[in-house]
């Protein structure tokens, strides 16, 4: 299923920039970034439970937050792109 993860992080603080850093990194591992805190990822319920519990660990719930969009398997009719950056498939090829 396709799962949007978006996250907001407080950055005035040296502590908030490297908890920034860490989500990044994890739903780097997960998914395509296709804005600057928002990640495509294709996974089953399982793998997404896995991020969220990893990501819930990194973030200091006072201050940040995290948002999972379930889109489910047919998520291609509900994305549309417009604008500078390309769109891709999240499930195709990457070229390395």
């Amino acid at each position: 299923m396709m799962v949007l993860i978006t996250y907001d992080v407080n950055t005035e603080t040296n502590a908030g920039k490297t908890r920034l850093r860490k989500v990044a990194k994890q739903c780097v591992n997960y998914g395509r970034r296709v804005q600057n805190s928002v990640f495509e990822c294709v996974m089953d319920y399982g793998k997404c439970q896995e991020v969220k519990h990893i990501l819930e660990k990194i973030i200091d719930k006072d201050k940040d937050s995290l948002r999972f969009y379930y889109l489910g398997n047919n998520y291609k009719s509900k994305i549309e792109h417009v604008g500078a950056k390309e769109s891709f498939d999240v499930e195709g090829s990457l070229i390395v």
